[in-house]
């Protein structure tokens, strides 16, 4: 049971991220005001290394969503998406975001000052982790009378072949000509080989502060990599992003070198496989200090960690990357990805997000738990949520089911 609560210590790069993410949004503001420059939104795991190679001043409208979920206004603007013919149980993000821009109402204003998102000259998207990124994107498309392209991989994948990879990387050459056609542009490709170096040195680092949680007790949990991991989804290919996480690893090392653990006295390890729940990231987060149990790893938060860039054809590494990620390869594929980081991260239980909205990044609905506990004899809680809408959570329901897992994991200890 919880013990005496006891004050966890700061990431004192905390600060640096804060005045990082307003400098971010400051100057997408002032690229959408200018004559001179041009935005463009990209998804997450988009080929944003091309928007940067042409100049573009890049939004991604996933970390919107998200900051709509943290702030818990997407209950209040999904049915502005749904009164338009939006299915109320399709992506939280997508729906939110829309109702966003239909009632004009956008957090971006309080946190920096701005009126809302930066209003687009592109847009584009890959469907490596989902098909609602495109209807998503078409909307804005037609909403602010701007070109939306995207690319198509192959989804679901086992292993992933030289013929995969030659497909992705045809559909970027074609995204990369129809800019161009577009926009009157010529990529230049030195550009876009500095941006994909600089993109793959700072998921790379990224990668390394993640692992340092393999540290006993961890100097971070996955409740800080869901706001850290911000630099290496919305500044990819920028050298802020890089400076960023080298602040970051040294602040990490020097935690495990003087033993500060993320959780006082951590006693349990788990796993978070799913998506964040934005709205209750917090008390979540303090919940599981309560119970001396440390989130040291989570299959999100590694999204972001590629295979590091050694040069070569900068656009094949893109095609790589982009269907490499765990959320678009097979069951086979992600239970060994799981296997792997229960043992790396010395895990004593796992914890399934079934995100209702969002079931590309849930992996609780097929028996993977059920397998996970069978192979690994290991103890396993699927809990219903979701990225953003709270219609589907409990609060006090999920506190008690999290206190009786960690009763479990202290029987078994026992």
């Amino acid at each position: 049971m919880p013990e005496a609560a006891v004050k966890r210590v700061e990431i004192k790069s905390a600060e640096r991220l804060r005045a990082l993410m307003r400098d971010y949004f400051l100057d997408l503001d002032a690229a959408a005001a200018s004559d001179e420059r041009r935005v463009a939104w990209c998804t997450s795991v988009g080929p944003c290394e091309i928007l940067s190679a042409f100049g573009f001043a890049t939004y991604f409208p996933e970390n919107h969503g998200a900051l709509l979920g943290a702030r818990r206004l997407s209950h209040e603007l999904i049915p502005r998406a749904a009164g338009i013919g939006y299915c109320p149980e399709s992506c939280s993000y997508m729906n939110s975001d829309i109702g966003c821009a239909l009632s004009g109402r956008s957090p971006l204003r309080d946190v920096y000052g701005i009126e809302g998102p930066p209003k687009p000259d592109l847009l584009v998207y890959s469907t490596n982790q989902c098909r609602e990124v495109q209807d998503w994107f078409e909307f804005f498309g037609r909403r602010e009378g701007v070109p939306s392209l995207g690319i198509r991989p192959p989804r679901h994948l086992g292993e992933v072949t030289p013929e995969h990879v030659a497909l992705v990387r045809r559909e970027l050459v074609d995204l990369i000509g129809q800019i161009e056609g577009r926009f009157g542009l010529v990529l230049d490709s030195d550009r876009l080989e500095e941006a994909v170096r600089l993109s793959s040195r700072a998921s790379a680092l990224w990668g390394e502060v993640l692992a340092t949680a393999r540290a006993r007790p961890a100097p971070l949990t996955f409740w800080d990599g869901a706001v850290h991991m911000a630099p290496v989804v919305l500044m990819r290919g920028s050298r802020a992003a890089i400076d960023y996480y080298e602040t970051l690893l040294s602040e990490m090392c020097q935690r495990v070198t003087s033993g500060a653990g993320a959780v006082p006295r951590e006693r349990w390890r788990i796993y978070w496989e799913g998506m964040p729940i934005w709205p209750r990231l917090r008390e979540l987060s303090e919940k599981f200090q309560s119970l001396r149990a440390s989130v040291v790893a989570s299959t999100y938060c590694n999204s972001w960690a590629f295979a590091p860039y050694a040069g070569g054809d900068p656009l094949e590494w893109m095609a790589r990357t982009s269907i490499e990620i765990f959320i678009n390869r097979d069951e086979v594929t992600k239970q060994a990805f799981l296997v792997d980081m229960v043992r790396r991260f010395e895990i004593d239980g796992v914890i399934f997000h079934n995100a209702r909205t969002c079931p590309n990044n849930t992996n609780s609905r097929f028996g993977m738990p059920q397998r996970l506990r069978e192979g690994l004899e290991l103890p396993v809680l699927v809990i219903d949520g979701d990225l953003s809408d709270l219609r589907f959570f409990s609060t006090a329901q999920t506190m008690t089911n999290l206190e009786a897992f960690v009763e479990q994991l202290e029987g078994g200890a026992r």
